[in-house]
């Protein structure tokens, strides 16, 4: 256990000290290179703003309302015969489109069952093992002007099943 959590202390810096000398063994001005990318990455940023916003308000207006509990309740009653707890329905269904707002939810969560509970145990695993796919999708595809998306959906919704398949098992 010791080895496992020296190795993750390290690996971070090891990373970026073997990214700095092979930028140095093939003569790229790292500095140049880090100051390209990180000002492309402002770029980025600045595009993906009012998506994420907008993301958030819906989200944030969906359960103000009351739907995402109207609509976990709806979900839930099926959900129940097949084995995966009703009340974390808006917990799935949120974390499709923004992990802050399912990261809201699953304190909500912990708050009334307790972090050591199944339903705790199921969302938190859940949570880790789950893609926010919906933003994701429209956020990077969009900023990097990606058109032809035939499979992604498929098999971001089919990855995100697993995970939640998963998590019940093990939680």
């Amino acid at each position: 256990m010791q080895c496992l959590l020296f190795v993750s202390e390290i690996i971070v810096p090891l990373i970026l000290i073997l990214v700095l000398f092979y930028g140095l063994l093939q003569k790229i001005s790292v500095y140049d290179a880090f100051l390209t990318g990180a000002r492309d990455g402002l770029h980025t940023v600045v595009k993906i703003v009012p998506t994420l916003i907008g993301l958030m308000v819906a989200v944030g207006i969906l359960r103000a309302s009351g739907f995402l509990t109207f609509l976990g309740n709806a979900i839930g009653t099926f959900s129940e015969k097949i084995g995966f707890p009703g009340t974390l329905v808006p917990l799935a269904l949120v974390k499709l489109f923004s992990s802050s707002a399912a990261t809201g939810l699953l304190l909500d969560l912990y708050k009334e069952y307790g972090t050591d509970s199944q339903i705790g145990m199921i969302a938190s695993i859940m949570l880790a093992s789950t893609e926010t796919v919906f933003y994701t999708m429209s956020v990077y595809f969009l900023s990097v002007r990606i058109t032809r998306t035939k499979w992604t959906l498929a098999g971001a919704l089919l990855a995100t099943c697993t995970g939640i398949i998963v998590s019940t098992v093990l939680g």
